[in-house]
């Protein structure tokens, strides 16, 4: 099963759950994405050991996508 998760201040928060087979859920989980997406949040996907990049679609055949808000400093 995929996961959309949001890191967040309890360290992440489940936002949705699909399967290739569910387009409800599939549905659910690009609406989410997107919610998150013009909140601000970017998308993460990991590319392999060590690697990843940032997605604005929700690629539906990845097991697990991350959504946080860009670091800040001063």
């Amino acid at each position: 099963m995929a996961r959309l998760v949001r890191m967040d201040h309890t360290g992440h928060t489940t936002l949705a759950e699909w399967t290739a087979d569910d387009t409800a859920a599939i549905q659910a989980a690009v609406s989410a994405f997107r919610t998150e997406l013009d909140r601000g949040y970017y998308a993460i996907v990991s590319t392999g050991e060590g690697h990843a990049e940032q997605v604005r679609e929700l690629p539906v055949e990845a097991d697990l996508v991350i959504m946080r808000l860009p670091i800040s400093g001063g």
